[in-house]
């Protein structure tokens, strides 16, 4: 049995944590040492519970927390060569980096882990497919658009966190300034929730027991609109798609 839970996700800090025979592992973080202790209490661990910190890129809302992290309970951290260059001084403070290859499978203990490159605007941004042998957990959080390649890495999965950043409508005629509507919106921004939809209606979903929404913008987007968009592509009712919040996560799923 796998099972994954959310310490929180979106613009103010995201952390994923995944669960697989006597192997945790901590997908990204973006929140302080204090406070993701906090957060993993709830949940019933600890960080000094933790194997090993896998990150996606250097944004701090991802890779904000990471260093302070692992050098606080001697975490190794696995990172591609350009989230590593791109976390600047805070590279000193990892007591151990481990390089990843972007299209390169490699294992924790008794996970196994496969990143994906993807276009973000980041140094050298990936995202992660995790499994036991047995069930499978895709993430998807941050991207400007869902490529063939991404597609073919989330089919076929037991459970997926998908972003669902923003509604463009919202986007458009919301209060932030021009340059940056035209960078969440671009090819190396963030997945909207039409796009994140028509990504879905693509992926084989047969095995499909968990689908949800993260990474929600607080202004340019809402849960309810983030759900329809899913649920319709799924085919579902939205109360069966989850939503990761920022102020709480998500409670544990399994997956088998």
């Amino acid at each position: 049995m796998m099972r994954f839970a959310s310490l929180g996700s979106g613009s103010q800090g995201n952390a994923l944590l995944i669960e697989a025979g006597r192997t945790r592992i901590l997908l990204d973080c973006g929140f302080g040492v204090t406070e993701t202790n906090t957060r993993l209490a709830r949940l019933g661990l600890a960080a000094a519970g933790l194997d090993a910190i896998i990150v996606t890129h250097e944004h701090d809302d991802h890779g904000g927390g990471v260093a302070r992290l692992a050098r606080r309970f001697d975490l190794p951290v696995y990172l591609t060569h350009g989230t590593l260059l791109a976390l600047g001084g805070d590279r000193a403070a990892l007591p151990e980096a481990v390089l990843i290859d972007g299209h390169a499978p490699f294992a924790i203990g008794d996970v196994e882990v496969r990143p994906y490159p993807v276009p973000h605007d980041a140094r050298e941004p990936v995202q992660f497919v995790l499994g036991d042998g047995a069930a499978s957990l895709g993430v998807l959080t941050d991207t400007g658009e869902a490529t063939p390649h991404i597609a073919h890495m989330l089919s076929g999965l037991g459970a997926l966190v998908l972003e669902c950043n923003h509604d463009r409508d919202m986007l458009a005629n919301g209060p932030y300034p021009a340059p940056l509507k035209e960078r969440i919106a671009g090819r190396f921004g963030h997945l909207d929730n039409g796009a994140a939809a028509r990504l879905v209606m693509d992926l084989d979903c047969s095995r499909l027991k968990h689908l949800i929404a993260a990474h929600l913008s607080q202004q340019n987007n809402t849960p309810e609109l983030a759900r329809a968009a899913l649920a319709q592509a799924l085919g579902c009712e939205p109360e069966w798609i989850g939503v990761a919040t920022q102020d709480e996560g998500f409670p544990w799923r399994e997956i088998s």
